[in-house]
């Protein structure tokens, strides 16, 4: 049994179909991308997962039981965490504020303060300005901390929506070491990258997505070796992520 399974999923916006019967997997430890165009339903899977975006109909098994449409908090509380698209963290907030907000719904103080030491070690930045506002952060400052707060839910999956956008090509290769660093913590990653290059070089399995449909799967070096892949999505971004 995979510990995400994702079986003929539909999602429709006010009429128009944004996922059309997708099923995919996502195996305990790996390290799972989805690459795809703007536009083609990458975001929609994992708002879907989350409890963000009602499904149509398929279904969504979370560690064998149905989590389609539930409420957000409850897929936080199973295990799952989302870095949304854009960071999203709070402006007015400062930088240890912010991370503790990712723990809200945990109890146990001890175990916080032990994972906010460890992302403390995975991001030395962040502790050197853990008294400073988020808003006044650069941009790849606040996407460490937004992977940060994700981390601070403790969970099992954690899903990264496009965690490279708009970040320089050094902060790009550093945001990809981490996540490596992170599925060596022992955490399984489901990662939507529109840098198809830097994503297949660290996933494990990867799956196309075009217009609400998946068009081509495979081992993550296997679909960077695909002319098709490399005609449709790495002919700008070979040198990205090196």
């Amino acid at each position: 049994m995979s510990l995400l399974e994702v079986r003929d999923l539909r999602v429709s916006y006010g009429g128009i179909e944004a996922l059309k019967g997708i099923s995919f997997d996502v195996e305990e430890g790996e390290i799972v991308t989805l690459i795809g165009a703007n536009g083609a339903g990458k975001s929609t899977t994992l708002k879907s997962i989350s409890g963000l975006v009602p499904a149509a109909s398929g279904t969504i098994r979370y560690n064998g039981e149905e989590i389609q449409n539930i409420d957000s908090q409850k897929v936080v509380e199973r295990g799952i965490s989302l870095v949304p698209e854009g960071r999203k963290v709070f402006p007015n907030l400062t930088v240890k504020e912010n991370l503790l907000i990712g723990a809200y719904l945990r109890k146990n103080k001890a175990e916080i303060q032990r994972d906010l030491e460890q992302i403390y070690d995975l991001f030395p930045r962040l502790e050197e300005r853990h008294w400073q506002a988020a808003g006044t952060l650069s941009g790849g400052e606040q996407q460490m901390l937004a992977v940060g707060r994700g981390l601070m839910a403790d969970p099992h999956l954690l899903m990264l929506d496009e965690p490279s956008l708009g970040l320089a090509p050094q902060l790009v290769r550093d945001i990809f070491t981490i996540i490596e660093r992170i599925h060596d913590m022992g955490k399984t990653v489901l990662l939507i990258e529109q840098n198809a290059n830097a994503a297949l070089k660290i996933a494990n399995k990867a799956y196309v997505l075009a217009t609400g449909e998946i068009t081509k799967s495979g081992a993550g070096r296997e679909l960077l070796d695909d002319q098709d892949v490399k005609d449709a999505y790495l002919g700008v971004q070979t040198t990205v992520a090196g």
